[in-house]
């Protein structure tokens, strides 16, 4: 399927299946908008194959994808793993409930149907960071460890309370960025986790002194990392290439996805690793 190309633009928009299944009107919305627009060929895969099929015949077109954080995540991982992410140009429609767009509202992407397809039109490129750890996986905003721990109900409120746009007035900092990530979950009683955390071969922390929580996020090619003590007290803060954390098996969420358990597990900070249209 294509359209008359006005703008010289040309555009592989990616339709996940969930995002057709949950919001087919905004996907409507998002197509129209972009196909009246630029010259694009729109793929309706039914599986993660066939995205990897349609991504890897891409060509010289723009890889739009639509769908919420995991079909973002999807395509980003894959081009990572290929390590063609950095010459492969990309936009996202997010589409999906809020809790599941999370990134979007990090990355400063619109949440709205119009005004994202809007911007992968008129918007600017922008190569962004991400944090890549030693299993090939990618984290676009932020993660802490550890989670999933049943007293961390209120850990729902950090991820809430992280996702604000990079680009924002209020979070063009990457201090105020790493600060809405780490912001306290209320007065909940503190048991602590014996996890060791090493930045650029720095020990931050280790297992006799147990900490609340660990977070790290990428920003301006460094990645930003805040490990809270136990009990009281204000964070360590510090800025690395490469942050480990191991320890007994723990838990943490990226990107507000769970993950692990693992044992041990590195991030390296990567500058300009992708690039995505955002409003100009």
């Amino acid at each position: 399927m294509s359209a008359a190309d006005p703008t010289g633009q040309q555009l592989l928009i990616v339709v996940d299946p969930v995002a057709r299944r949950v919001d087919g009107e905004s996907v409507r919305i998002a197509k129209d908008v972009l196909t009246a627009g630029s010259m694009a060929k729109i793929c309706l895969p039914d599986g993660p194959g066939e995205v990897a099929r349609a991504v890897a015949r891409r060509g010289r077109k723009r890889t739009v994808v639509v769908g919420d954080d995991r079909a973002l995540l999807r395509v980003v991982g894959l081009l990572h793993r290929q390590r063609e992410l950095a010459e492969a140009p990309l936009a996202w429609v997010p589409v999906g409930p809020l809790s599941a767009v999370s990134v979007a509202r990090v990355l400063g992407v619109p949440l709205g149907a119009v005004a994202a397809a809007r911007a992968v039109l008129d918007g600017a490129e922008r190569r962004l960071g991400l944090l890549a750890d030693e299993s090939d996986g990618v984290v676009l905003g932020g993660l802490w460890a550890p989670a999933g721990r049943p007293r961390e109900r209120a850990g729902c409120a950090v991820a809430r309370t992280a996702y604000r746009p990079w680009w924002s007035p209020a979070a063009r900092t990457a201090r105020t960025a790493l600060a809405l990530l780490t912001r306290p979950t209320g007065r909940l009683p503190v048991t602590g986790s014996r996890l060791r955390v090493e930045a650029d071969g720095v020990l931050l922390a280790d297992e006799d002194r147990p900490v609340d929580r660990v977070a790290v996020s990428a920003v301006g090619g460094l990645a930003e990392v805040a490990v809270h003590p136990q009990g009281e007290g204000p964070p360590l803060r510090c800025r690395a290439r490469t942050v480990t954390v191991s320890g007994p098996d723990f838990r943490y969420r990226a990107d507000e996805r769970l993950r692990g358990p693992v044992r041990e597990r590195t991030w390296t900070a990567l500058e300009e690793a992708w690039r995505l249209m955002l409003p100009g």
